[in-house]
């Protein structure tokens, strides 16, 4: 099975880094033309010269900051007006800050629910016209495997992950009738700045040291290991490709059997 993604356009989101961008990579591999979206500029243009061309397609970058959702919808509108469709939309905003709920702000949670939610609310509003007139739509969310169990410690995270998936299912049946499919990626433990970011969290909160914490959350994965973030790709470049046709509205684990429900 070879994926062929030439003559189609793909919006990544968080395509700066971590899985945003190993996602990139393979689309890129594919043949299609990456636009990467993320805050920080010079990361942007770095991931970008990274990215293959293996059919001398054109990727392009967009600097926003997803918490501000309508400067966003500004940002992405510029790809509207000269009717550039998209047919390929990653949405993914890394992951809020580690926190209980108890001792959380609400003005912490709706700003989460605006960099997450609300962003892809306003990407999909402005991406789908194009998908249909194109009769080709992928809207893929890498989310959290906290929707089907939460995570102790990252309470902000497992809320907004749960709004999320509920919004994926009632845009996925909406859009089924044009072809348009809507899905959710659940990455389990996956090797990236932020996770690694989050034990020292955990460390230091618990007077502990990085490596202990580390081997304590392999230890509960059955394959015993760390995801790579190019193994998150592989499943989210499958649900973008034309071989996922019939694939919408479902909750992708890919977390190494971590999860302990069906």
């Amino acid at each position: 099975m070879i994926v062929d993604l030439k003559n189609k356009n793909a919006l990544v989101c968080g395509g700066s880094k971590g899985i945003g961008k190993a996602i990139a990579i393979e689309f890129a591999k594919a043949g299609a033309s990456v636009t990467l979206i993320a805050r920080n500029e010079e990361t942007l243009e770095r991931t970008k010269k990274q990215l293959p061309c293996p059919y001398e397609q054109k990727h392009n970058y967009i600097v926003a900051d997803f918490s501000k959702p309508e400067y966003l919808k500004e940002k992405i509108s510029f790809l509207t007006a000269k009717k550039i469709p998209i047919h390929i939309l990653i949405n993914n905003n890394g992951t809020p800050p580690a926190n209980l709920l108890i001792e959380t702000k609400t003005s912490d949670l709706m700003n989460a629910f605006s960099c997450f939610l609300l962003s892809y609310q306003i990407l999909a509003q402005e991406v789908i016209p194009g998908m249909k007139q194109e009769n080709y739509g992928r809207i893929i969310n890498i989310v959290s495997t906290s929707v089907k169990q939460p995570i102790p410690q990252l309470a902000t995270l497992s809320i907004v992950s749960s709004a999320v998936k509920s919004w994926a299912k009632s845009l996925a049946n909406e859009m089924a009738p044009f072809g348009i499919t809507v899905n959710n990626v659940l990455p389990g433990s996956t090797k990236t700045q932020t996770l690694m970011s989050f034990y020292q969290y955990f460390a230091q909160s618990s007077g502990r040291i990085i490596e202990d914490i580390i081997d304590e959350k392999v230890a509960i994965i059955p394959m015993k290991r760390l995801a790579k973030p190019e193994e998150i790709a592989y499943a989210v470049t499958f649900l973008a490709s034309p071989f996922a046709t019939y694939i919408t509205g479902v909750n992708l684990p890919v977390d190494g059997g971590k999860i302990q429900c069906i």
